[in-house]
């Protein structure tokens, strides 16, 4: 009776924690933020640490900061890499939506990588309550996927989902409410900018910033380029010979070039899955095919590679990075999918 009162009063939220992103989605409200998981912080000579941005504002600060002042991403590979400075991201979060207009703490359902140790869900957990959460439910991000993605997780059937994030890519097989077989590995979006950075390293001598990286990655990143594809964008960075700001085209190949390891990881573990899921879905599978979400999913013609490379149909959702977070926002309306479907 008095958690039904508390529900009248509370704001309860929905976050996809992400490496590269998060996602906090209101009850009755939607998605009300999307900003990258980046926080900038000032040390003073003394050590001590205070906040100046987070989000939007301290990614712009990224590469572009003095010594004192450290733009962080205190999610790395899906996981939290800085406890602290992760606390201080989420309660600004559940502020800026929860908005303090209620005085009984939210319920917080925050989504999790399927491969998650103890150490690190309960690291999560302490944070979001740390953080201003009245009760926590950490849900894995394939179930999440699924759920937002439409998929009946509830029925005896198979469903396969690809989640490629910023940190970690995770495949799941679903089936009666559960996950019958899944993989996670740390190979997504931030490894696909890595991997352009070695490139342009390699073949040109020129240091480019993570921002060039990603922005060549948007503009140029085709996964499966017609031969024909001439496309090609200038970039800036510093010649690691010389040490003096230089400028250069970089190709659509060149990128396809850069980007073949990360992808090949990426399909891999897609066979790999479905090496390991039982026949009677793996025939469910072949009917329905495979539902891609997530940043990764927006890179061109990634659909038609894993298409070709699995020999299966692959559909991408609508709103690839917000699949995550709309799952999880509707098992805030469903308690008891939500009870069934949460990591204990």
């Amino acid at each position: 009776m008095f958690d039904v009162v508390r529900s009248l009063f509370s704001t309860d939220l929905a976050i996809d924690l992400g490496t590269a992103n998060t996602l906090v989605y209101v009850k009755g409200k939607g998605v009300v933020s999307n900003e990258p998981s980046v926080v900038a912080v000032y040390r003073d000579p003394r050590g001590n640490q205070k906040i100046l941005a987070i989000g939007e504002e301290a990614k712009d600060m990224l590469g572009r900061t003095p010594g004192n002042i450290i733009p962080i991403r205190p999610m790395k590979e899906g996981v939290i890499a800085d406890f602290e400075v992760t606390e201080q991201m989420l309660r600004h979060f559940i502020f800026k939506a929860h908005n303090r207009k209620t005085f009984v703490r939210p319920r917080v359902v925050v989504c999790v990588p399927s491969g998650i140790t103890p150490v690190e869900r309960r690291a999560v957990k302490e944070s979001a309550e740390s953080a201003g959460a009245r009760e926590v439910y950490l849900v894995e991000e394939p179930m999440a996927a699924a759920i937002g993605a439409g998929l009946p997780i509830t029925e005896a059937s198979g469903n396969m989902i690809v989640d490629i994030g910023g940190g970690t890519t995770e495949v799941a097989v679903i089936s009666m409410g559960g996950i019958v077989t899944s993989n996670s590995i740390r190979v997504a979006g931030d490894k696909m900018d890595d991997a352009i950075i070695q490139y342009v390293k390699r073949r040109y001598n020129l240091f480019i910033g993570e921002r060039t990286a990603e922005q060549v990655k948007i503009s140029l990143g085709n996964a499966f380029p017609a031969e024909d594809n001439t496309d090609t964008m200038e970039i800036k960075g510093r010649d690691l010979v010389s040490g003096i700001p230089k400028i250069l085209e970089m190709t659509a190949s060149e990128v396809k070039e850069a980007l073949i390891e990360p992808l090949n990881n990426i399909v891999e573990v897609v066979r790999i899955t479905l090496e390991r899921t039982p026949p009677e879905l793996a025939s469910d599978i072949v009917d329905k095919g495979i539902v891609m979400t997530g940043g990764g999913a927006l890179l061109k013609n990634i659909d038609v590679l894993l298409r070709n490379a699995i020999n299966l149909p692959i559909t991408v959702v609508d709103d690839p990075l917000s699949t995550v977070v709309l799952g999880a926002g509707r098992l805030l309306d469903d308690r008891d999918l939500l009870r069934e479907v949460a990591l204990s």
